[in-house]
């Protein structure tokens, strides 16, 4: 395992997968028993991983438990990231739940109990709520930050111009700045090319992708059978054969699968592994296994090497439409230049 600054806006260090805890527990009905979730751990710190991904909605606030549980002995050595918004259960209700001061800080102090644990490396406002100024999320977490209680605050699932006016305020009125994103991104759903990602190479924040594999679709799991662990929870997440688009994504990545002699699922990953050597700030995908199996199923991704032919037929079959205004801009971008662009050397880092 190799590592990564988690973007230009900070110094912390991470391994460059991430271990999402998402299944470590059993309270939604589903997920991984506590033996079971301590040896993907277990398998996942073997390999080299630092970096563990959990919130304290998940499983109901077991998965922080777990984590907790599995970190005791060598805290330093990893870096944990938990969030707030969603509640601890679905009984929560309106005055525990949402980005606001106030459940911010009952949030951070029920994850910290959880977690047994001083501070929490990395906390993420786990959604937008669409009611809670930037204001008031940024100085919660510059309060939290001074107090020792976090390190490194980021934004996970927030429209790029929410994040960009964020870390703007950060950094005009001196409060801690935003660390990176946490968006869903794969071959299945390449949505933040357009907007979230160039943002994050442009501003210098790190990205935790995930969902890498779409829910599972990309192991090619869900062409083999039709069951699979459907259910209300993660319905939303799983990603069909439903457009010729879909098809021809799978289709790709289990031909590169049969040519390199590795599973599809490592291919998904090692693409995704590829599109982070050539971004210019640090890309992790958060693995979400919920077996030692699943998890070795995507591990093997850093054994395998893609040529550039093979990674350029993933990027063309995965690609999205920009539309509006990149399509508009690419169109004219000789004209914009002054006649002919290749006379222009462009800057390493992207313009913001």
């Amino acid at each position: 395992m190799r590592y990564r600054i988690f973007g230009r806006r900070a110094g912390l260090r991470v391994s460059e997968l991430a271990l999402g805890a998402g299944n470590f527990g059993t309270r939604w009905g589903h997920g991984a028993e506590r033996a079971a979730a301590k040896k993907v751990f277990d398998a996942y710190a073997e390999a080299g991983g630092n970096f563990i991904d959990t919130a304290d909605n998940y499983q109901f606030g077991e998965s922080e438990e777990l984590v907790g549980e599995f970190i005791a002995a060598e805290r330093d050595r990893f870096v944990v990231a938990s969030k707030y918004t969603l509640g601890v259960d679905d009984h929560y209700g309106i005055s525990r739940t949402g980005n606001s001061r106030k459940n911010l800080v009952s949030s951070v102090e029920g994850s910290l109990t959880r977690l047994k644990t001083d501070r929490i490396d990395l906390y993420w406002a786990h959604f937008a709520d669409a009611m809670t100024p930037m204001e008031e999320i940024l100085r919660g977490f510059d309060d939290l930050v001074r107090a020792g209680k976090i390190l490194y605050a980021g934004l996970s699932n927030f429209p790029a111009w929410r994040v960009a006016r964020g870390d703007l305020l950060a950094e005009l009125r001196g409060w801690s700045p935003i660390a990176g994103i946490q968006i869903e991104y794969s071959l299945a759903e390449r949505s933040a090319d357009r907007e979230l990602l160039p943002m994050a190479e442009a501003l210098g924040l790190g990205a935790a992708l995930w969902s890498p594999l779409g829910g599972g679709f990309l192991s090619g799991k869900y062409r083999q059978r039709n069951e699979g662990r459907i259910n209300s929870i993660l319905e939303r997440l799983v990603h069909r054969e439903k457009s010729e688009r879909e098809t021809a994504i799978l289709d790709t990545v289990m031909a590169v699968a049969k040519e390199v002699g590795a599973a599809p699922s490592e291919i998904a990953i090692a693409w995704l592994l590829h599109r982070a050597a050539r971004s210019t700030t640090a890309l992790i995908p958060i693995l979400g296994p919920r077996t030692p199996e699943q998890l070795n199923g995507t591990l093997g991704a850093l054994a395998v090497q893609l040529s550039s032919a093979q990674a350029a037929r993933l990027d063309e079959v995965s690609a999205v439409a920009l539309g509006t205004p990149h399509q508009q801009i690419e169109g004219s971008a000789a004209r914009i230049a002054g006649g002919d662009a290749a006379l222009i050397h462009a800057p390493a880092v992207p313009v913001a």
